[in-house]
């Protein structure tokens, strides 16, 4: 599908499937090279990166733990600019090589509140994965150890990515046609 309509929206393609399973190929093969010899936790942000994360993991050949967090910063088509958290982390983190997994940085509140609460658990080191970063819409200086793509300031839904919970079912990512 060229377009899809979500409630009072239409959405164009921006990024095809074929294009992001190939790079989550890649980031697989990175990942695989970085903890060679190390069992490292993924942390999948919930809800946006669910698919990311399932599909890197599935490529990711090395021994790993997967844990979820799940947090929240938008309304709409907008941050909010506040993030909460709402399930925590169950997964014992001292020492441990924790990659933190998201779908998108934006504002990077929501990757500064993350790094800030994994920190507090005495990781050995904490690396951060995202399949999309927006350098436009950045508030936060953000360092993305495994990064995607960079989008423009557009919003986003499909492959994880919602409109007020919809959307998130598509296989391709779309764009907010104007």
């Amino acid at each position: 599908m060229q377009k899809i309509t979500i409630k009072d929206k239409t959405f164009a393609v921006n990024i095809s499937s074929d294009t992001i399973q190939n790079r989550i190929a890649e980031l697989a093969l990175q990942i695989d090279a970085d903890y060679k010899d190390k069992v490292p936790v993924f942390i999948c942000v919930l809800s946006g990166a669910f698919l990311f994360a399932a599909d890197l993991i599935k490529r990711v050949s090395i021994d790993c733990e997967v844990s979820f967090i799940r947090v929240s910063s938008y309304s709409g088509t907008q941050s909010t600019g506040v993030v909460k958290s709402v399930v925590g982390i169950a997964t014992e983190l001292k020492n441990r090589h924790v990659v933190i997994l998201e779908d998108i940085v934006d504002t990077g509140d929501t990757a500064v509140y993350l790094m800030d609460e994994i920190k507090k658990h005495s990781p050995a080191d904490v690396r951060f994965a995202s399949l999309l970063l927006k350098p436009k819409a950045l508030r936060h200086p953000v360092k993305v150890d495994y990064l995607g793509f960079e989008v423009p300031n557009d919003f986003l839904v499909g492959y994880g990515l919602d409109y007020d919970g919809l959307g998130r079912n598509y296989a391709d990512i779309y764009k907010l046609s104007e």
